[in-house]
């Protein structure tokens, strides 16, 4: 039987979230991406911020649409 970490699960979870905002954040900051956001987010704390509130809105988002 495999084995699966916390971080697989909470992997999954992070694509199923990014999956609700990734074409809404994109369109409002054009010329930039979700997965460039994720990416300055490992080393700025500004974009740590705006990818918390991003992922904060998503996860509202899905409790919304389970409710």
């Amino acid at each position: 039987m495999p084995i699966t970490s916390n971080h697989d699960h909470q992997s999954s979870g992070d694509d199923e979230l990014e999956s609700l905002i990734r074409r809404d954040y994109e369109r409002c900051h054009p010329g930039d991406t979700f997965d460039d956001l994720k990416r300055r987010a490992a080393f700025s704390k500004e974009d740590r911020g705006l990818l918390r509130d991003w992922m904060a809105i998503a996860a509202a988002y899905r409790k919304k649409l389970r409710g």
